[in-house]
C-alpha cells in the first residue's frame, strides 16, 4: 500500500495507526488527517523519537499494510 493509498482511506487507516502506535489519541489522529510528515510529528513528540526513527517506523507498518 503506497500513502496515496492511505491518505485516501484514512477513516479506516486510523485503527490500523492507532494499533501499531497506541499512545497517539483520538484527536492526533483527526489533527494527522492522513499526512504522513503530521503522522511523523506525532510518533516523534509522543514517543520521544527522532525524526528518522519515526520515518522508519512509518516505512516498516506501510511494508506490513
Amino acid at each position: 500500500m503506497n500513502w496515496d493509498q492511505i491518505e485516501g482511506n484514512w477513516t479506516q487507516m486510523k485503527g490500523k495507526v492507532k494499533e501499531t502506535w497506541g499512545d497517539l489519541t483520538d484527536s492526533d489522529l483527526s489533527k494527522i488527517e492522513g499526512k504522513r510528515d503530521r503522522l511523523a510529528g506525532a510518533i516523534q513528540e509522543r514517543y520521544g523519537k527522532q525524526k528518522e526513527d519515526a520515518e522508519k517506523e512509518i516505512d516498516n507498518w506501510l511494508s506490513r499494510h
